[in-house]
């Protein structure tokens, strides 16, 4: 019970604290995006830009436009495509080395420190990118990236433990759909005040100290007002908790988990099916994040304040979409007109198969600018479905390892934001719509595939392995995979885990 000074406190929250934790999760989603795309248009004004391949007359080069740059321009750094896309891969390689230490950490220690002292360090290291850059040149550049995506690693899997610890099944895809969303909204925010600062502020540190002070803003915000569950909040109200406990069935982490049942997790088919999925949205969500203000500046040959601006379209769809299919989903699954299964299933093939058609349509639209631009817009708007669809699918399928699985799936599939940026730098050296539309005919091809795979075998039904303790001792007691049909394996593992409800209750 709330007593003295601390119900005072709770009278000023007039919403929900599970809310509050969401809004403050989609704020630093959002700023992890901001600090980590920043560089992608702010390199297209770093970087000297040479044209001497382009000829007007053909069909593989677009013309220049208004102030869109002539033969020559941009910055004063002579870094070639090669070098540019391993600069914008650096930030996945720490990036990946830290998601699964950063879920481990998560699910001990809970997610508030793990969350916000990563997102804390990358934003010291983005105030200090132009520094670095004047002392050490694109080496130091690509030490510094590698250390920030060290800090960001840790972002999702913090986010997925707290959001096991506070969020209800029924509020799941809203709030989900909300906080993933994050991501949506800082790359319009990167995109589009990147290109405000570059063309109002002369030279390109701005971009980094701005975003990398918003990024210590929220760290103070979210350390004071966010905690790891809701037994450790100081300021829930009564019936907040109540509410939880009744959902959740319990308002902390589990402490008597035994240790991560690895091998049951990389044998489990959804979960496989999972992994495989997140490969292959991620291979076309980083080419898009990383390389479409480049495809923008160097091919289609917009102005860097009409980059920044069209850039970000795509993005403001796509967190639209993501919130509406976000309540849609919920609707769908309360209402039963589809299993939880069927929802993931229906929303993570939608945001492949549709972006997957209209990108490579948008390399087929050659210089006409606004179709280029309504086509990349239409794509990612599409995409914003693959938020209630895939992207909480581990929180569907081990509550209690939740941040684990993130790490897993979110690890792996950074590997292709190293490879991604590296490989279209190799592909576009002399930046033409052809080398592009190779790019995006592969892209097409990693998404169908994977998404094939998502379907036959993704689930989002809670695993056995979510406690193996309790498993294990079904399978003491004798009731082996073998000798149980379908209808008792979901009868027994029904069973065990209302048990398991009740023995948190008690």
């Amino acid at each position: 019970m709330l007593t003295g000074w601390r119900k005072t406190v709770s009278r000023f929250f007039l919403i929900p604290q599970r809310v509050i934790l969401a809004v403050m999760g989609f704020l630093a989603i959002a700023n992890a995006y901001t600090m980590r795309i920043c560089l992608s248009v702010a390199i297209t004004e770093m970087v000297k830009k040479n044209y001497e391949n382009a000829t007007e007359d053909g069909d593989d080069f677009c013309p220049v436009i208004g102030d869109g740059g002539g033969e020559e321009g941009g910055g004063e750094f002579e870094w070639s495509e090669e070098l540019q896309g391993l600069i914008l891969s650096a930030f996945y390689w720490g990036y990946v080395v830290t998601h699964l230490p950063g879920g481990l950490l998560a699910e001990k220690f809970g997610g508030k420190y793990t969350l916000s002292l990563g997102i804390f360090s990358t934003a010291v290291f983005t105030l200090i990118t132009p520094v670095t850059i004047e002392w050490g040149g694109s080496t130091a550049l690509i030490i510094l990236r590698f250390l920030e995506g060290l800090g960001e690693g840790t972002t999702f899997p913090a986010l997925s433990a707290l959001l096991a610890q506070w969020i209800p099944l029924k509020e799941r895809s809203k709030l989900g759909a909300l906080v993933f969303g994050g991501g949506l909204v800082g790359t319009i925010l990167g995109n589009s005040i990147s290109g405000v600062l570059l063309h109002n502020i002369d030279g390109w540190a701005s971009v980094f100290y701005f975003f990398g002070g918003l990024g210590v803003l929220w760290f103070v915000l979210f350390v004071v007002l966010c905690y790891s569950n809701p037994e450790s909040h100081p300021f829930i109200s009564d019936e907040e908790k109540a509410f939880l406990k009744e959902e959740l069935g319990s308002l902390e982490r589990d402490k008597s988990l035994p240790p991560t049942p690895w091998r049951a997790i990389f044998t489990s088919g959804p979960m496989l099916a999972l992994i495989c999925a997140q490969i292959g949205h991620d291979w076309g969500f980083f080419i898009m994040v990383t390389d479409l203000p480049k495809y923008m500046s160097d091919v289609l040959r917009f102005s860097i304040k009409e980059n920044g601006i069209y850039s970000s379209l795509p993005y403001a769809l796509m967190w639209i979409v993501a919130i509406l299919t976000g309540f849609l989903s919920d609707w769908c699954i309360s209402r039963k007109f589809m299993s939880i299964t069927a929802a993931r299933k229906w929303f993570t093939g939608i945001a492949a198969v549709g972006p997957a058609i209209f990108i490579v349509a948008a390399s087929y639209a050659g210089c006409e600018r606004t179709v280029v631009v309504i086509l990349f817009t239409i794509a990612m708007g599409i995409m914003g479905t693959f938020y209630p669809g895939m992207k909480v699918n581990p929180l569907d399928l081990s509550p209690n390892y939740a941040g684990t699985l993130m790490a897993i799936t979110n690890g792996i599939g950074a590997i292709t934001g190293i490879l991604a940026p590296y490989v279209v730098g190799v592909m576009t050296p002399n930046r033409s719509i052809s080398e592009w539309r190779l790019v995006f005919w592969i892209a097409f091809i990693i998404f169908v595939v994977t998404t094939v795979v998502y379907s036959i075998w993704a689930s989002g039904e809670v695993q056995p392995w979510n406690t193996p303790h309790l498993m294990n001792k079904s399978v003491e007691q004798g009731d082996t995979e073998d000798e149980k049909t379908d209808g008792e394996k979901k009868s027994k593992l029904e069973l065990t885990l209302k048990e398991e409800k009740i023995d948190k209750q008690l």
